[in-house]
This record gives structure tokens, sequence and C-alpha cells, in this order.
């Protein structure tokens, strides 16, 4: 079965309410008929119910099922507001802020309250708005997971070779979102990272933090910092499988991970590599992607409280079918 199949069969297991704030986008409504119908999610829309429904009505999709909700006219919309209030109190939030955010077009700031509130177990956006405008309002509402500062991202890199990772499946992280992650930074989303291969994998994750140096064969200050990195994951985590400094070749060759780094518990068999760098993770994924030929699922972000994921703004209808499974998964965890 392929991945994406066994995620939407573990969505469909649990259900989890997962909100859509751009209804004002017809992919999102075409797709929310195909979540309904696949049973995946509960979903909730945000908009004016009336405007929503003709533009349903003009395409010929079906919404039974789905959630039409107001921001403005919602009850809880004030409850939202003094929360919202309370979380941003050191910035200088005032009430009427919180209340022009809330019921903002984009009802970015509303869907996140939905998440933060326990009203919705996760969110999807981005088809319209900037993965910028989508992170913001989300780490200023549902915020940083326990322990955690840093919002990341991954991709579950599927593979032509069973012999990589977890029958070819290797988690690839951060590929989207940190320019230059520091060790803490690098520690966090190791640790997020290992979390999501469990969720999705069913299976330990096997954590290498990559370099241009194993075990030793080069000084500098980027082999330091992952090397750092990997003592901070340790203490984040004891009982998490990890290694580092690691080359790629020593992280997912066994037999290179034999010789470069003997005795360790990741080398040659990692299903989480961590890349050092944006520069490195983005080119590392879209080069296994395309010379490869391997399937790319993701930016998944992570590093949240709960799930809100980002899409890109050029995402099909089944894009969004297969995010929102992926975050009602998140949700489930």
């Amino acid at each position: 079965m392929h991945l994406v199949d066994m995620i939407k069969e573990k969505a469909k297991k649990n259900l989890q309410t997962v909100v859509l704030p751009e209804s004002y986008d017809e992919r999102m409504l075409y797709a929310a008929q195909k979540i309904v119908e696949q049973g995946l999610a509960k979903l909730v829309i945000l908009g004016r119910p009336d405007t929503i429904n003709k533009a349903a009505a003009e395409k010929g999709i079906n919404l039974a099922g789905v959630e039409l909700l107001d921001p403005a006219a919602s009850p809880k919309l004030d409850a939202y507001a003094d929360a919202f209030v309370e979380l941003r109190k050191s910035k200088g939030m005032t009430k009427e802020e919180a209340l022009k955010l809330l019921t903002a077009d984009d009802y970015l700031y509303y869907a996140g309250m939905m998440v933060r509130m326990g009203d919705a177990g996760g969110e999807v956006a981005g088809a319209t708005g900037t993965t910028g405008n989508v992170l913001k309002a989300a780490f200023q509402t549902v915020g940083p997971a326990a322990g955690i500062k840093t919002v990341s991202s991954f991709f579950l890199m599927i593979t032509n070779n069973q012999a990589f990772g977890e029958n070819g499946i290797v988690l690839f992280a951060d590929c989207a979102v940190n320019p230059n992650p520091d060790s803490q930074a690098l520690a966090e989303i190791a640790v997020a990272t290992a979390g999501n291969c469990t969720a999705f994998l069913d299976v330990p994750a096997r954590v290498a933090m990559l370099s241009f140096s194993t075990k030793g064969s080069a000084s500098h200050p980027d082999v330091d910092k992952v090397l750092k990195a990997v003592e901070i994951a340790k203490g984040m985590n004891p009982s998490l499988q990890i290694d580092g400094e690691l080359q790629a070749d020593a992280a997912l060759l066994p037999k290179v991970g034999e010789k470069k780094a003997p005795g360790s518990p990741v080398a040659g068999k990692a299903n989480v590599i961590v890349f050092p760098d944006l520069d490195a993770g983005n080119i590392g994924y879209k080069l296994v992607e395309r010379v490869a030929g391997a399937e790319a699922v993701g930016p998944i972000i992570q590093g949240l409280a709960k799930p809100v994921n980002d899409l890109s703004r050029g995402c099909s209808v089944d894009d969004i079918v297969n995010v929102v499974a992926i975050t009602a998964v998140q949700a489930q965890a």
C-alpha cells in the first residue's frame, strides 16, 4: 500500500476535526467534498455560509457533512478574543486588535484559535495565503510545542530502494523553513521529526545528524554545531536513537556506516536525516526527488503545539485532500 493510502487509512480510524480558513478558494470546496466522501476528517470551513453555499452550488459541489462557520457571527468570538489578548499581552495586544485579526478576511487567526482552544484538531491553509502569513498566525495562536521554540518542516521521501530508511521511506528535515538553525534549533528539529516518524510509520526513529564529516573526519565550526545539537537532543529525549556527525552515505548505507562509524546505533540504517542548514536540506530533497525519482510528500510543518500545515499556492485539489489526511494523523498523535 502506498504511504499516502496508509496515512488515509490511519486518518479514517480516529476522525479528527480539521479547519479550512480559505473558503474563498474553490479548490478548498472541491477538496472538502472529497474529504467527506472518503471519510478522512470532520471539516469546518470558515466564511459566510451563504457565500460558500452559493459558490458550491455554482460549481456543483456537495458540502453535505461540512460545517460552515462565519467567525464574525460566532458565539465563541468574544472568548477567543479574550484568550488571544491573554496570549499576546506582553506584546500589548488589545481586545479591539484581537477582534480585528480574528475576523480578518483570511480567517487565519480565527482558525488558529479554534485549534488552540480545542475546537479543531488541526488546520490546513496556504492555497491562497503565503507561508509567512500562515506560520505567523499559527505561531501567535497555536504556539510552539512544549520545550520547542523552533517551527520546522519535514518531507516523507518515498524512494525506489526499500533498503533505505524504513522500507524505502526516509524523513528529511528541515528542508523548507529554517535557513541556518543553530545547535538548539537542530536538536529541536531532530526531536520533532523523530516523533513524526513514529506517528506516520509506526516505528522508532533512528536519527542521523548530517554533516560533511563523520565522527571527526573533519574539524570545523559547522561540525561542532552538529555535535552540540546531538548532545542537546539526547538531553531532551534520552531514549532517542540519534547519532552524528554523519555523512549521508554513512547514515544510509550499512557497509559505509559500519566502516565510518562502527558501533553506531544509527549509521547505515537511519530513517530520519536532519540537514545542517536549509541550503543542504532543500538541495538534498530536490536532488533525491528529481534525480533518483523519489516521491516527496510535504513539506509537513512541525514544532507547533497542535498541527497547522501550509499548502503550496499552486496546490491541486488532491494535494489538499492529502495534507488534510496528514494533519488528521498528526492531530491523533
